[in-house]
């Protein structure tokens, strides 16, 4: 019985180191040409539920920044509306970027949470850069599957601290990267205060410049982001949450533009 109760001790613990290494691989940055994550799509969902972003269909985001250009209001809806990226059904991430009163930015961002971990994974992005009105470019695109682009995660459900993670793979493009610093923190902003919050530090080997990022529970968003003082960024800048409507993403009706680029309005 002794030999036996050794057994199923060795076989728990080589049970536990296993969990403990596979944990540890999905949430360390691999170098790019190893870093092939498992993207299934019998794993992934669109309904979005993760305690730190969630995104119920018609909830609707707005943030606002104080710029060295001017006042910059980010408004971000989830109208319901889909994109099929490389077999996975994605959720439309629609994220418009205002400077005093004028469109500067119109992305799309496709995003599914995994199954089992909860965690939002990042499919890719198109996007429209505006002066004046008028689109100049689309810097910043990518897809999974295009040129060799990968995806990343988003937001962890479940994070700890010293966690990192590739939030997108596209050698030389999208590398951008993230870094849980604590779980604990305390934020104001317009919008409330929140506890137990999750902070990140974001940025890319492609870029010197990096930002803080903190996620609540209690809102389901990220409430703050403060990109800091770097060669691009020579002042602290803080984007702030500011308001949160669980239906004002609600009837809006596919652009034809999205619906070329294969984005499919949400079921009535």
């Amino acid at each position: 019985m002794k030999r036996f109760a050794v057994f199923l001790s060795n076989l728990f613990l080589m049970f536990l180191l296993t969990q403990v290494s596979m944990s540890f691989a999905q949430k360390t940055i691999e170098a790019g040409d190893s870093y092939n994550p498992d993207i299934s799509p019998a794993n992934f969902t669109i309904e979005i539920t993760n305690p730190y972003f969630s995104l119920p269909i018609g909830k609707k985001i707005v943030y606002e920044a104080l710029t060295a250009d001017g006042l910059e209001r980010t408004e971000i809806l989830v109208p319901g509306w889909t994109k099929t990226v490389s077999g996975i059904e994605t959720l439309v991430y629609w994220d418009r970027v205002y400077l005093d009163g004028q469109l500067i930015e119109d992305t799309r961002d496709y995003l599914a949470q995994h199954k089992e971990t909860g965690d939002v994974w990042y499919f890719g992005e198109n996007v429209d850069n505006y002066e004046d009105g008028e689109i100049v470019d689309n810097s910043g695109a990518w897809l999974t599957g295009e040129d060799k682009a990968k995806p990343g995660i988003w937001i962890l459900a479940n994070p700890q601290v010293g966690d990192k993670f590739r939030s997108e793979y596209r050698k030389a493009k999208a590398e951008d990267e993230s870094e849980v610093l604590s779980i604990s923190e305390t934020v104001k902003v317009p919008f409330g205060m929140f506890r137990d919050c999750a902070k990140h530090i974001d940025g890319s080997p492609l870029f010197p410049d990096k930002a803080h990022a903190y996620y609540c529970k209690g809102v389901g968003a990220e409430v703050l982001g403060i990109d800091l003082v770097g060669p691009e960024t020579p002042e602290e800048q803080r984007l702030e949450l500011i308001a949160v409507d669980l239906k004002g993403a609600l009837g809006i009706v596919l652009p034809e533009q999205y619906a070329v680029e294969g984005v499919v309005a949400a079921a009535n």
